[in-house]
């Protein structure tokens, strides 16, 4: 059994992770603010101190805490750790994502010390964005200095200010208007905010307060001692899942895994830092700790683990070579100052496929490393580089090349090896039975969300392929809740046919163009182990749309985009559409779906 500590972004995101394994979890809250949809966790409410933590985690025989609570919930935090060290639980700490630490931010270590500090600056008119059960703590100085504070509109809110005596006048309200037009309206010197993390809106006060020119003082997040305890860090989903997979391994009937791209990303980072597990800045922006498999002279080994989907190349060894050189001896990057600034070069050695057709973005003769994994590469490397100092990353697969044979990349123009793949950087195993189990849990939570938001929405859930698909689909639908998009993967038919189970009836789907070409001929599951793009059906579109253009030298669907006029795209892409809804619709007949065609860059 696992109980969350949450009320919180995180806590939310920790309860849908958990929500997959389709398996009892606990969810425990201090009141009933939050409001969370939960199917297989049981919610308890009530603030517990470490006894009552003990007593509960033996009573309900928890094996693992996940403390997703407010970074300022200090007591709380402390009870956890006591707890777990007296019962010897582990612990995942599941922070939040926070920016660095800039210069231009005035720090302090506490309430009293952010009263000095602006009285140091000489600051005379102050917005406090700490919220109301911090007005105690900074009276010393409202008392003195004209001050507003703004907190959330509820009666017991404005009852606490009030009981400090702090005047009802100069109260605001989290609804009345964004940070940026109180800034404009009061006029004040400076702002006080907690480091709360992008989820708590730091980024938009401060970026508020910079543009008005005026002081940012920022309290920091306490820090717990836990030296004593099993506690690991993570701050994301991902991270989270894959840290419960390792602590308890039958939780999941599926397990995540990571992209070669990741793979990469961590070789090169542990060739540079010679560290056994290093953590990785996967897209999203979330860290995860990735293990080193070996480490050599300048390189470093990161063996696959593709959790439980049949992925060819899991158990591969990934290897990364990084060579250093000064800057200012290639003639890569960008010169400041009359200085080159440091640039990364990456290369693919042997077992990295070569790309020799255009239609995967990456130019004909160049290692196939895609967009992603080069991105992550660069991002996690060059922090780690000396001053001054470049570097060339070269990406080998030892098995790669006889593994190559086995995939489609040969008919993709990828030869001599495999390609360095990954738009997430996490590997989610689109298998079995059990993850179209986690489809449907998702859905009914994320019908559930829906219907709770609005009984006038036009569109009650949205299916997208992954990430990238999502983000378009976001757009297009943004005030839907976030349990209201789900990721289908490759089944595109099992999850409509869930939709109908469910009583779905106003369904969006986002999809990408190469499944949209094997969807629109009738192959309800995508995945390219089972299908690939038949170009002489495209043909046979393309015809029917009245397209007299021979395609037959394309191996990617999304080249359609750069050998077709507008025009002749559009006409198309009615047609794609057209074929999609033939067989998508007889799987909702008492609904209506709405489908979007997604380019790389673009929503059709």
């Amino acid at each position: 059994m696992i109980l969350i500590f949450g009320g919180t972004t995180e806590g939310r995101k920790a309860a849908a992770a958990l929500e997959e394994a389709g398996k009892t979890f606990y969810y425990s809250t201090r009141g009933n603010g939050q409001e969370i949809d939960l199917v297989h966790g049981i919610r308890t409410t009530g603030e517990m101190d470490a006894d009552a933590i003990v007593d509960f985690c033996n009573k309900k025989g928890v094996a693992l805490i996940i403390d997703a609570a407010h970074p300022f919930a200090k007591n709380l935090h402390k009870n956890i750790v006591e707890a777990a060290r007296r019962i010897a639980l582990p612990v995942i700490r599941y922070e939040r994502q926070y920016p660095p630490h800039d210069n231009d931010l005035v720090w302090c270590k506490d309430y009293a010390d952010a009263a000095e500090q602006m009285e140091m600056h000489g600051v005379e008119r102050l917005l406090a964005l700490t919220g109301v059960q911090t007005i105690g703590s900074l009276k010393s100085f409202w008392l003195r200095h004209h001050t507003w504070f703004r907190i959330l509109h509820r009666d017991s809110s404005v009852e606490m200010a009030q009981r400090h005596g702090f005047p009802k006048e100069n109260l605001t309200f989290y609804d009345d208007e964004p940070t940026a037009e109180m800034i404009k309206k009061l006029q004040p010197d400076a702002i006080i905010t907690k480091e709360s993390g992008t989820s708590g809106g730091f980024t938009e006060k401060v970026e508020a307060a910079r543009k008005a020119g005026i002081s940012v003082f920022v309290v920091q997040r306490p820090t717990i001692d836990a030296e004593q305890v099993n506690l690991v860090k993570v701050n994301g989903p991902h991270g989270m899942r894959l840290k419960t997979q390792e602590i308890l391994p039958d939780f999941y009937e599926l397990k995540t895994g990571i992209t070669t791209g990741t793979c990469a990303t961590a070789a090169a980072v542990a060739a540079l830092t010679r560290q056994n597990v290093v953590s990785v800045r996967i897209p999203d922006g979330e860290d995860i700790e990735v293990r080193i498999s070996a480490l050599g002279k300048n390189s470093a080994t990161v063996t696959k683990t593709a959790g439980d989907d049949p992925d060819i190349t899991d158990g591969l060894d990934i290897v990364a070579k990084v060579e250093t050189y000064p800057a200012d001896n290639e003639q890569k990057g960008e010169r400041q100052n009359g200085t080159r600034q440091s640039y990364i070069d990456i290369e693919g050695g042997e077992g990295v496929g070569t790309v020799t057709l255009p239609g995967l973005g990456l130019p004909i003769g160049s290692a196939a490393i895609n967009e992603t994994p080069q991105q992550m590469i660069r991002r996690n490397v060059l922090p780690l580089l000396p001053k001054g100092m470049s570097a060339t990353v070269t990406i080998s697969v030892p098995q790669g090349r006889e593994t190559g044979t086995r995939t489609f990349n040969p008919r993709i123009g990828v030869v001599g090896g495999i390609s360095i793949i990954g738009t997430s950087g996490i590997v989610k195993p689109f298998s079995s039975e059990a993850w179209i189990n986690s489809i449907r849990k998702e859905m009914s939570v994320g019908l559930q969300a829906s219907k709770a938001e609005s009984s006038k929405q036009e569109i009650q859930i949205v299916i997208n392929s992954g990430a990238k698909s999502e983000h378009f689909m976001r757009k297009l639908y943004p005030k839907l809740p976030e349990q209201a998009f789900i990721h289908y993967g490759n089944f595109i038919g099992e999850t409509i046919t869930i939709a109908k189970e469910l009583g779905v009836t106003k369904l969006a789907m986002g999809v990408m163009i190469g499944k949209a070409v094997k969807l629109a001929e009738g192959r309800l599951d995508t995945h390219s182990h089972k299908t690939t793009m038949n170009i002489a059906f495209v043909q046979e579109m393309l015809n029917e749309s009245g397209v007299k253009k021979d395609i037959g030298g394309i191996n990617m669907a999304r080249q359609l985009w750069s050998i077709l006029t507008p025009e002749e795209m559009q006409r198309l892409e009615k047609t794609i559409i057209e074929h999609c809804h033939e067989h998508c619709d007889p799987l909702l007949p008492d609904g209506k779906i709405d489908i979007t065609l997604i380019s790389e860059n673009i929503t059709k």
